[in-house]
């Protein structure tokens, strides 16, 4: 697959997510789609059912969201991918998220993605601050 056919193929799952259909979302996963989501291990899940029910979700809990993807560059059938997610919660709080996505794309569907996708923290303290919280030297 070209470089050009997988961000086509990005580019239908951002089309879909700002559509808000969660049919079509899960539609550019393959079946056995893996996600990993190397900051929170835990996280991680395999399936196209899994990114249907999260995208179910997160429309249901954020109905305004609004995403965009602000920067990318191809290698081979990856896209490396910088997103922008934001909204407003049911309960008035606003969403924000952002940071890099990089999918695999075969045969026009996502086969895998490494998510680094991460709410915006706008009152997280100096990076003084983040760097003895990261290191466990807070005083």
């Amino acid at each position: 697959m070209s470089g050009t056919a997988a961000l086509e193929t990005i580019g239908r799952l951002l089309e879909a997510t700002n559509a808000h259909d969660p049919d079509r979302i899960a539609a550019c996963f393959a079946d056995d789609y893996r996600n990993e989501t190397p900051a929170h291990p835990s996280r991680g899940f395999t399936g196209r059912e899994q990114v249907h029910r999260n995208w179910s979700a997160i429309l249901a809990g954020v109905p305004d969201l609004v995403a965009e993807m602000t920067d990318s560059a191809l290698h081979l059938d990856d896209v490396w991918c910088e997103w922008t997610m934001s909204g407003t919660r049911r309960d008035g709080v606003p969403h924000r998220m952002v940071g890099p996505i990089v999918f695999t794309v075969r045969d026009g569907l996502i086969t895998s993605a490494r998510f680094y996708l991460e709410p915006v923290d706008p009152d997280g303290g100096s990076v003084d601050a983040a760097v003895r919280r990261a290191v466990g030297a807070e005083r």
